[in-house]
């Protein structure tokens, strides 16, 4: 499609942001005609279509990858400024992150990614496959996922180490509906509060060899899931260390005393060799392998 319309790109970029023309104009302080006139010349050089027009507006494959392209570029250009003794910008970073980690051990990354501040960082909650299909279709730089394969072209994968959890309820949920043991009938009955269904299945099958649906609330953010279950509502899967100090006051009873499911995390990244792309996974893979086993 010839040489590329930087100018154009970022409008481009700012429209699948903002989620529509209208929002988009008003971020870049232009007229929305001058957004869809852009748009339109970019459209017109490539051939192809690159917005799905719609609430939200959506890209499409080439418009996804032209702005990867952009993104990759504007980090390039504040690596230089900083090598060049400019004024740096402060690019955005977006990542995906489950949300146990984001519970857990990811806080721990953040003091010496934002002071002093180096980028913009934007966070977006995510399970596993959702992830890593942010990464492969270029929306984020990275991701935190269990699944250890990635299709992203020039992707790294780096191992974090294990997320541990315990299966627990309150005392008196234990003995409404598990007084006679934690037994798969029981848990047939029994209500679970779930963050991602996967893994309480998997814990089932491993250790009451349970293979049948079971009633499950779902709830993605773990300090809801947690609340849950110490209100006694439901009973689940609780990030170990983060159930420990309920099991030490009991407030909380592990139902199988000893026995934890294993959840290995990686760490999938474009390979852009940045100050900033750089100290991200280096904040990341540190912080995470201080606080995983």
């Amino acid at each position: 499609m010839g040489s590329l319309d930087y100018r154009a790109l970022a409008v481009l970029d700012a429209v699948v942001s903002h989620g529509s023309f209208e929002k988009a104009a008003m971020a870049l302080g232009i007229s929305q005609s001058a957004v869809s006139q852009r748009i339109k010349a970019l459209e017109d050089a490539s051939g192809r279509l690159l917005i799905i027009r719609g609430q939200p507006a959506v890209p499409t494959g080439l418009g996804q990858r032209l702005i990867t392209h952009h993104r990759h570029v504007k980090l390039m250009e504040a690596s230089l400024d900083i090598d060049l003794g400019n004024t740096a910008s402060m690019p955005e970073l977006a990542i995906a992150i489950d949300g146990d980690s984001l519970a857990t051990w990811f806080p721990d990354a953040l003091a010496p990614l934002l002071s002093p501040p180096r980028c913009q960082l934007d966070v977006r909650l995510a399970d596993s496959d959702a992830a890593l299909q942010l990464v492969r279709d270029g929306t984020v730089f990275g991701c935190v996922a269990s699944d250890t394969g990635s299709d992203a072209p020039a992707a790294s994968v780096t191992p974090l180490g294990s997320l541990h959890y315990v299966c627990v309820a309150t005392p008196v949920f234990a003995g409404h509906w598990f007084g006679d043991g934690f037994s798969a009938a029981a848990a047939q009955l029994a209500p679970a509060v779930v963050g991602q269904y996967s893994l309480l299945a998997r814990f089932l099958a491993e250790q009451l060899n349970m293979r049948s649906p079971f009633p499950h609330h779902r709830l993605p953010v773990e300090a809801a899931r947690r609340a849950c279950v110490l209100d006694g509502l439901a009973y689940g899967l609780l990030p170990q260390r983060l159930a420990a100090q309920y099991l030490a006051t009991e407030r909380l009873v592990d139902l199988l005393p000893g026995r934890t499911l294993a959840l290995p995390l990686h760490w999938h990244a474009w390979s852009l060799d940045t100050p900033f792309t750089k100290l991200l996974s280096e904040q990341v893979v540190r912080s995470a392998r201080a606080w995983l086993s």
